[in-house]
């Protein structure tokens, strides 16, 4: 009995010193929190630095040795946390490919397309600042028509781009444009495509409307919070990894409402602000002006407007340069042509 007690009393004292030397050593460890609330949204929080500082940290410890299962649950983590724009900013050329007057798309063949884009990529990558640009094609998914009817592309079109932006490393977006549907509706149909590593997302509230020509559309911080949580929802229950992009346009204050109250904290949606209008360069960096005070957004994207010299349609004059679209504060991280 005497035995038991004095092993007992030993075991109790070497609990007693690991924990105490457990703890001097902690002190010494820099206090990294990756949810710290007060760090910026972008891309101190969300992103890689953070997450693999946190990674160097706990693997610094004494006795850590990483289980196989471990190991394979950072990699996931790793790779949920990265964010493709941390490194890349996307260059994109919009339109429809069955209309020649809704942007640059309808004007050549896929393969034209991509030369034209290799090109201007070219010239962004130059004054970049180090910073890869991703092509991509930007198609209208859902065009409005008169009275708020929608037109959907069809699956063998749509499937055409995606299969050839994923063989030649090219993002595709597909927006829809609501018309007078329930904008939450309307991102539904497109989830599925999101099984595609290459789609991104995007909503276009101009045309969330009854009457297109007439009347500027609207969707709430309200409703661009609910879809950003759809979209994750169904990444996590589809087993989908990485992050998706969803673009909202906006050139006019009525087109986001309350939208000081829009989130961008979700894990796997990152949410682009994106300043649509036509005009000089100086009446298109002042409406850009309006959207940076969107803090909220931080990742702001920007679109230049082609002279196709269809008439009646609105383009830019003159055509800003890459090094004018860079100086734009803050930088835009999608660049957009129609």
């Amino acid at each position: 009995m005497i035995k038991t007690k004095k092993s007992f009393c030993l075991f109790i004292l070497i609990v007693f010193a690991l924990c105490f030397t457990a703890h001097i050593y902690a002190s010494t460890i820099p206090d990294i929190n990756v949810f710290n609330s007060s760090a910026p949204v972008f891309p101190h929080m969300l992103f890689m630095e953070t997450f693999n500082n946190w990674i160097r940290t706990i693997s610094s410890q004494p006795y850590w040795v990483h289980t196989a299962e471990e190991i394979a649950e950072n990699d996931q983590r790793a790779a949920y946390q990265i964010s493709f724009l941390l490194n890349n900013d996307v260059l994109a050329y919009y339109g429809h490919p069955n209309s020649r007057n809704m942007g640059i798309l309808g004007r050549y063949s896929i393969e034209e397309l991509d030369q034209l884009l290799t090109e201007k990529a070219a010239e962004y990558e130059a004054v970049s600042g180090g910073r890869r640009v991703q092509k991509a094609f930007y198609l209208i998914y859902g065009t409005v028509w008169p009275l708020g009817e929608i037109g959907i592309m069809s699956d063998a079109t749509l499937m055409r781009y995606i299969e050839y932006g994923l063989e030649n490393d090219i993002l595709i977006f597909i927006d829809h444009q609501i018309g007078r549907y329930d904008p939450i509706d309307s991102l539904i149909r497109m989830l599925p495509y999101l099984h595609y590593p290459n789609v991104h997302l995007a909503l276009d509230p101009e045309w969330r409307t009854a009457t297109p020509m007439q009347n500027l559309g609207y969707v709430t911080a309200e409703e661009l919070n609910r879809a950003q949580q759809i979209i994750e929802n169904y990444m996590i229950e589809n087993d989908i990894p990485g992050e998706r992009m969803l673009v909202i346009h906006q050139f006019n204050s009525v087109m986001i409402r309350d939208r000081q109250n829009v989130r961008t904290d979700f894990n796997r949606v990152r949410m682009i602000l994106c300043m649509d209008g036509i005009g000089s360069p100086n009446m298109k960096r002042n409406t850009y002006a309006f959207n940076a005070l969107a803090t909220n957004i931080p990742l702001k994207g920007f679109k230049l407007f082609y002279n196709f010299e269809i008439p009646g349609a609105g383009f830019d004059n003159p055509l800003m340069t890459p090094s004018e679209v860079y100086e734009l504060t803050p930088r835009p991280y999608v660049i957009m042509y129609q």
